[in-house]
């Protein structure tokens, strides 16, 4: 049978990454309902924007702070009980938001509380989860189970906040809650099904600390992998324009509904492209692919804040979520064939940390760029920052211009995520 029929066809056909994989899409679903549920509860209890990115920042600091200590463990533990409790974890911190709502309490800062815990648990429910999956599959279909994670997140990006909005509107936000803790339940289920990972045997003779700063060292170790991930987490910071959106919304006369449109429009381009992704081999020039990709999110975002027609503007944000997704998907690509076994739970950890730092970093950039700017000289600003740092990347890393992950499944080239 030839290479790209194996493929096409022999990914699904692995029954623990059909389990995690179920895992994974109900754990998102449930966590994007959480995200709009909270996020409305918390404006109306406060009507201030700013109490809307503490949101953010309680989530963010905790996760960051976990993620290497997490990756770590999941390294050196068994990887499905790590998935189950941290599962368990999100599940229990969604009861105490349920508490939370039917005593009807009116501070915020309880909620902050719970979502801390909750960047707790996602630390390390993330890496654990990722060192799963890479160790289950084989290499030749690293890029098909990356396409296919892709667009199982980006289905639970799309209906996950259209499901919890619509569940708080229709009753109030225990009967969110409710559902958001169905969903999370349904994934702790399937991750009990899974396998048991036991974890990969590291290199003799290596020091605790040098154990712990594995991922790291790796990292900075290989330039194409340094390169993906440097340049994805600064085009996604400089570029993106999602906390801006609410402006757009109503510069464009479209009101509330209007906004959840636009919000919907990237992950409905990534889906589209990661369902065409989870069905091709690797693409024949990967570095090449993937600095275009970015090349073209930059485009999208130059050209969104010019339009003054509606679907203009969904169209331009649906390109931009595409073209994004091309990158994440090659940089996991780039991730799983170069990242040996017993390091997975700590690059992972360390891809994490880049991927938050560029969204709620970034969030706060767009802020501070259009209060200094103005708003679509601000994201234009952003987009041209997009193309030099691209541009920089493709300059200072020569590796990453000539990477092609099938030289990598074949046979060698040692490259310096």
């Amino acid at each position: 049978m030839a290479l790209d029929s194996f493929v096409t066809r022999s990914v699904l056909q692995i029954r623990d990454f059909r389990l995690s994989l179920a895992s994974k899409f109900f754990v998102t679903l449930g966590l994007q309902m959480q995200a709009v549920v909270v996020g409305w509860q918390v404006y109306t209890l406060t009507r201030d924007p700013l109490a809307l990115g503490f949101i953010g920042l309680f989530e963010a600091l905790p996760y960051m702070g976990c993620l290497l200590w997490a990756g770590h463990l999941a390294d050196l533990s068994e990887k499905r009980r790590m998935i189950v409790a941290a599962g368990l974890g999100l599940f229990l911190c969604n009861l105490a938001f349920l508490a939370l709502a039917l005593l009807k309490v009116h501070s915020v800062w309880p909620i902050y509380l719970v979502i801390g815990l909750i960047g707790v648990a996602s630390s390390f429910l993330w890496p654990a989860s990722s060192a799963y999956v890479d160790s289950t599959i084989p290499k030749e279909i690293y890029s098909q189970a990356a396409g296919w994670n892709s667009t199982l997140w980006q289905v639970g990006a799309i209906l996950g906040p259209v499901l919890g909005g619509w569940l708080y509107a229709v009753s109030d936000a225990p009967l969110a809650y409710a559902g958001v803790a169905f969903f999370l339940g349904v994934s702790v289920w399937f991750a009990g099904r899974m396998s048991l990972k036991p974890p990969h045997p590291s290199p003799e003779n290596e020091s605790s600390l040098r154990n712990f700063l594995g991922g790291i060292r790796f990292v900075f170790s290989k330039r194409p992998v340094l390169g993906a991930l440097s340049l994805d987490m600064f085009a996604v910071l400089f570029g993106g324009a999602a906390a801006l959106l609410p402006i757009f919304a109503e510069r464009l006369g479209a009101g509330a509904s209007g906004l959840g449109v636009l919000r919907a429009a990237p992950p409905a381009g990534a889906l589209i492209v990661a369902l065409y992704q989870s069905h091709r081999p690797h693409f024949r020039r990967t570095g090449i692919a993937f600095l275009v990709s970015v090349w073209l999110f930059g485009l999208f975002m130059i050209l969104f804040p010019l339009s003054e027609l509606f679907w203009l503007s969904f169209f331009l944000l649906a390109a931009s979520g595409a073209a994004d997704n091309v990158s994440v998907v090659i940089r996991a690509s780039i991730l799983q064939a170069l990242t040996p076994n017993h390091l997975r739970g700590r690059v992972s950890s360390v891809n994490g940390f880049f991927i938050s730092s560029s969204n709620e970093i970034g969030a706060f950039e767009s802020g501070v760029a259009a209060k200094l700017l103005g708003v679509v000289p601000s994201v234009i600003f952003g987009g041209l920052m997009t193309w030099f740092c691209m541009a920089l990347t493709a300059w200072r890393v020569p590796e990453l211009r000539r990477l092609s992950l099938k030289s990598e499944v074949e046979p060698k080239m040692i490259l310096p995520l």
